[in-house]
């Protein structure tokens, strides 16, 4: 019983090493969003680079046009800041969830405009 336990304890904190030296999450690329809002959806380009925890990146859509992101990956959960072109018009956030490496679905809120939901492939790496 003494050697069952200790083996289970062996297993149990080398599982607990390998994991501990997996890399984070990637989520650098090019990423087609789709957001949908009561309006319809939309589908802006969005590009993003990762350092460590840190995002930053482009979103691109012909309603808004060029605006530039920033955020965090931790875990799966990707938060993503849209910063406004002007100081009358507040910054968005989306929160998403990394469904698998290529896939992230979450909510969009509009900085006080209502909120939306959007979906997230990514088309290429670097």
């Amino acid at each position: 019983m003494r050697l069952l336990l200790t083996v289970l304890v062996a297993l149990h904190a080398g599982g607990a090493a390998v994991a501990a030296q997996q890399p984070g999450k990637d989520v650098t690329g090019k990423w087609t969003f789709a957001v949908t809002t009561e309006n319809g959806t939309g589908y802006p380009a969005v590009t993003l680079k990762q350092e460590g925890e840190r995002v930053t990146g482009t979103y691109e859509s012909q309603r808004m046009g060029l605006r530039l992101l920033e955020g965090t990956i931790k875990g799966d959960t990707l938060r993503l800041t849209l910063k406004s072109a002007s100081s009358d018009v507040p910054d968005f956030s989306f929160v998403g969830v990394l469904v698998d490496r290529d896939n992230v679905k979450g909510t969009l809120e509009m900085g006080g405009m209502g909120s939306a939901v959007f979906a997230g492939k990514r088309e290429s790496k670097p």
